[in-house]
């Protein structure tokens, strides 16, 4: 795969086309680490909604203990998303070559981490369990916040609820009948069939790296996310390379 190809991905100056081919590849990324989390742990990490929501149910039943994990599960999200924009605009102060990459390798080293020490934490359940959940749920917020500044907003890769929605949204403006005559003035209702196409390329992504993931977690076990953190470092090691080689000696 050509260096100029590799460099594309995080380098500081984006194109619409790179940040689709980024989007792409996290949405794959974070279905493998949501799926193999849930096989691990048996929570989703990826989406706060679900986590907020349980918040509330559990301390409506007195469930102390799981608001506790629940709230630490959201403060690792946070941390993350925060830890990624920290890197991010001190990169982009520094003007780096690797100020999206940086925290994608950060996410590489995580879940790299947890592929090789997850098997051997795995019998101490009392630590093993809700430090599972912080982890991916700090490398989730750190991926999503990463895209969410790279695309301005327009692209999210670590849960799906947004995109169905923006599908629906699009699919239903295509639907749309314009009744000639009868809007007026007013343009007529047209869909936009390159985000549709963008969100549904999105949504399948993730569906195929949780499929991935799922599947190399039930035969292969924690070492299942060596490969998607293997990823995550093919994507943001060129950046990385050009700021060493630029260093002063």
């Amino acid at each position: 795969m050509p260096i100029k190809y590799l460099r594309g991905f995080t380098q500081p100056v984006r194109t619409d086309a790179a940040n689709r081919r980024l989007g792409y590849s996290l949405a794959f990324v974070a279905g493998g680490a949501n799926a193999g989390g849930f096989l691990a742990v048996g929570q989703y990490t990826s989406h706060m909604s679900g986590i907020v929501a349980s918040l509330s149910d559990n301390l409506a039943l007195g469930q102390l203990m799981l608001v506790l994990a629940g709230f630490s599960a959201l403060l690792a999200f946070l941390l993350g998303a925060a830890t990624s924009a920290v890197l991010i605009n001190w990169g982009r102060r520094h003007r780096t070559h690797s100020e999206y990459a940086a925290p994608l390798m950060l996410e590489a080293l995580l879940l790299l981490a947890f592929g090789v020490m997850g098997a051997n934490l795995e019998g101490r359940r009392m630590l093993y369990v809700p430090g599972t959940v912080g982890l991916l749920c700090y490398v989730m917020g750190l991926q999503n916040a990463i895209i969410t500044k790279i695309s301005r907003a327009e692209i999210r890769t670590t849960h799906v609820t947004g995109l169905v929605t923006d599908i629906g949204i699009e699919l239903g403006k295509l639907g749309y009948w314009n009744r000639p005559g009868v809007a007026g003035d007013l343009p007529p209702v047209m869909g936009d069939r390159q985000k549709l196409r963008l969100l549904s390329t999105l949504l399948g992504m993730f569906f195929l790296g949780g499929l991935a993931g799922a599947l190399g977690f039930k035969h292969l076990g924690f070492v299942a996310t060596v490969p998607l953190a293997g990823v995550l470092i093919v994507l943001a090691i060129v950046p990385l390379l050009d700021d060493i080689a630029r260093s002063p000696r």
